[in-house]
């Protein structure tokens, strides 16, 4: 079955659940799908690899906006954005942790054979492809410049 299946079903579930926030989101997504369904050249259908970078990008939108109402002394309007990044991370990979990371891009250093900071571009250009949905880019970019250092 198909994310976009997936998410079509867990709509109706929310609704009758009268999940508020889960419907909200449920909601958002399927929207955001639909609209890179039907953009030119997308052959009317989007694949699970779209998917997840498409519900990817509205979970890191999320945690962006609740760190700004953070800032702006808003945690109503903060909670209310990590209320709804919670229910997209139920839609994505399970994120690497520091260990995983590390470990990854030692081999992919490794692989490349990159010995100093001006190589970074060489790693980062295989470990974003390689950990695509896995990690986040600002965290590669900070362990990689790490490791190199």
């Amino acid at each position: 079955m198909e994310l976009f299946d997936i998410i079509s079903n867990d709509i109706k579930e929310a609704m009758k659940a009268k999940d508020k926030v889960a419907l909200d989101t449920l909601r958002n997504i399927k929207k955001a799908l639909l609209e890179a369904k039907t953009a030119p050249g997308a052959g009317d259908s989007v694949d699970d690899a779209t998917a997840t970078k498409i519900i990817g990008k509205l979970a890191k939108q999320g945690r962006e906006s609740a760190a700004l109402y953070e800032s702006q002394n808003r945690p109503d309007l903060a909670q209310e954005e990590l209320a709804q990044v919670a229910v997209l991370e139920k839609y994505l990979p399970k994120q690497m942790s520091e260990e995983e990371l590390t470990v990854a891009l030692k081999a992919i250093i490794a692989e490349v054979g990159a010995t100093s900071p001006q190589e970074m571009g060489k790693v980062m250009g295989v470990a974003t492809k390689q950990l695509a949905g896995k990690a986040d880019g600002k965290a590669i970019s900070a362990k990689v410049k790490e490791l190199l250092a």
